[in-house]
């Protein structure tokens, strides 16, 4: 089997479709979050920070020094509590599907198995016997009883 008809087995295959697609649902969920987060919900802390915004925090480990042709040297810890945030919610997120998903499944789990008929009575057994002695060509044995 040739390379490219094994990659062509692969890729047809539903579980890899499956993945990506949630791959690129989940990256622009992904642009999303970020944007909520940025545009959302920072600039009301920031304001309730004394009109902080966090994306500019930082501690400058080295200063720009543009005779030297070198960059500012900088720990951005507010891109990093904007990144924490992001995670937060996307967990968040996740974990609210992940709970509707389970409480489903519960609720599938706990549904009623449908029952089980009730059994045939006498007189429906005697007739699925004549049926089945018509259907072999036999005919029915006289009930001595009668």
């Amino acid at each position: 089997m040739s390379v490219v008809s094994e990659f062509r087995q692969f890729i047809s295959r539903g579980n890899v479709i499956d993945l990506a697609v949630g791959v690129i649902v989940g990256g622009a969920f992904g642009k999303i979050v970020t944007s909520l987060v940025e545009q959302i919900i920072m600039p009301p802390i920031g304001l309730l920070l004394a009109r902080v915004d966090f994306s500019d925090l930082k501690i400058v480990l080295a200063a720009a020094d543009p005779a030297k042709k070198a960059v500012e040297v900088a720990l951005g810890y507010g891109a990093f509590i904007n990144t924490v945030i992001q995670f937060v919610i996307v967990a968040f997120a996740v974990f609210l599907l992940v709970k509707a998903v389970n409480a489903m499944r519960r609720k599938e789990a706990d549904a009623p198995a449908p029952s089980t008929p009730p059994a045939p009575t006498p007189s429906e057994l005697l007739l699925i016997e004549i049926r089945d002695l018509l259907a072999a060509g036999q005919k029915p044995a006289r009930d001595k009883a009668s």
